[in-house]
């Protein structure tokens, strides 16, 4: 059976700006047999708090898997449902699988494929969920490893935590999960913005400015599985285009295929009374030919790079979201200053391979290349860095210089450059 609506793709544009976006529509047939709700999981008790790792802008909880595996999960409300991305563990116990899927890739053709399980027992710290339905991947499509140089073994989605109101506390690193407020602010420093609740997943209908001054109305998915800060799709509006000095080029890759787009800003994204202003935005293009309908029913996503300066609130029941700032709210938005977009190789994570290179950025100029194996950055051996690491010391502030010792063909070169503002 073609499954046409599960949808993943990670949007790796500069190093600094590596994303992971998902979007999933399960068939009828799948959600007869959805295992018990959010509320249901809270009936003996008012909340529950977990605690989450906090990296390259992604929300990473600690799973138990079936009693036996140790395992780490996305925490992504823009995903329907619960995903493994590693099909050996369900082998390794011998889990059956009922049905075969084919899910579309990310570039809107390829086909890939997926298995329904059911009856997964899964603990996430005090949280207890004995009968979860999930899909799993045939073959880690996702590649995590490889491009955040992290282990991630699935997507935890809403269907674990619907019905729930969901506080996220990115200072503290604690997902809270409440029977609903029904619509009541925890105090009066929270901005209370009306959001709608489609196939599980929150969207906030929303104004943006645009560098020429024009202000769109926008339908956004709130998705805590995207690293970025805005992603605008610029088919779903006449009026979503990139700036003029946006980056052009290939902005993603992900389940079978890449993604064309630019990496520009917004002059100002708004929630209410507050505004987030030059928002780093991905515009994500469409090839002729590609069925782009299965997410043109939104203009887009906004990601952790933004609601990482909130404390956030999600009740899903009461159809309200509350943002209040903390202390990263005028944080400016950073980008990567070298061009470099850099991904991690061999079982260890620690061997960083340059994947591509944007043309006329310092590290371009230079003479730095696709393939160029990453032996030293400004002095520090690669091995005692994390890829994380290296993202960061990429968007330190304009000017800054960088010293790059690369591998290349059994041969060390040496490339010097300064950073500087790319968008």
């Amino acid at each position: 059976m073609k499954l046409p609506g599960l949808f993943f793709f990670l949007i790796i544009i500069g190093a600094s700006n590596t994303t992971a976006q998902s979007g999933y529509k399960i068939l009828r047939d799948v959600k007869k047999n959805t295992s018990q709700t959010g509320y249901e999981i809270l009936k003996d008790v008012n909340k529950i708090d977990i605690p989450f790792e906090y990296k390259n802008n992604l929300i990473l909880v600690n799973v138990t898997f079936n009693n036996t595996f140790p395992l780490k999960f996305i925490f992504d409300t823009g995903a329907e449902n619960t995903i493994l991305t590693k099909r050996s563990i369900t082998d390794l116990i011998g889990v059956r699988y009922e049905r075969e899927f084919k899910v579309l890739g990310s570039d809107m053709q390829t086909e890939l494929t997926a298995y329904l399980v059911r009856g997964i027992h899964l603990k996430i710290e005090d949280m207890v969920s004995p009968n979860q339905t999930m899909l799993v991947l045939d073959e880690d499509y996702f590649n995590f490893e490889e491009l955040l140089g992290i282990q991630i073994h699935g997507i935890l989605g809403a269907n674990v935590f619907k019905g729930l109101s969901v506080k996220i506390n990115y200072r503290n690193k604690v997902i809270t999960l409440m029977k609903s407020g029904s619509g009541n602010p925890p105090n009066d420093n929270y901005q209370v913005l009306p959001i709608l609740v489609e196939k599980n997943k929150p969207y906030l209908e929303t104004f943006i400015r645009t560098q020429n001054d024009t202000v769109v109305k926008v339908k956004l998915l709130v998705d805590t599985g995207a690293m970025l800060a805005l992603l605008l799709n610029t088919d779903s509006h006449p009026l979503l285009r990139a700036p003029e000095n946006a980056v052009n080029g290939n902005i993603g890759t992900g389940l079978g295929g890449f993604l064309k787009g630019h990496v520009g800003r917004v002059s100002e994204l708004n929630f209410g009374d507050l505004q987030c202003n030059e928002v780093i935005t991905n515009f994500q293009d469409y090839e002729e030919g590609m069925d782009s309908s299965l997410i043109l029913d939104r203009n887009g996503l906004i990601g952790n790079g933004v609601l990482s300066r909130f404390d956030v609130i999600i009740d899903y029941p009461a159809l309200k979201m509350y943002l209040q700032p903390n202390k990263s709210f005028k944080k400016e938005f950073k980008f990567d200053k070298s061009g470099l977009v850099i991904i991690a190789a061999d079982f260890q994570l620690s061997k960083y391979i340059v994947h591509s290179v944007i043309s006329g950025t310092p590290a371009a100029l230079a003479g730095v290349m696709p393939g160029d194996e990453i032996t030293r950055l400004n002095f520090a051996p690669a091995g005692m860095l994390t890829l994380e690491r290296i993202n960061q010391i990429l968007r330190k502030k304009e000017g800054k210089k960088i010293v790059l010792v690369v591998k290349r063909n059994k041969k060390k070169f040496k490339f010097i450059f300064n950073l500087k503002k790319i968008v």
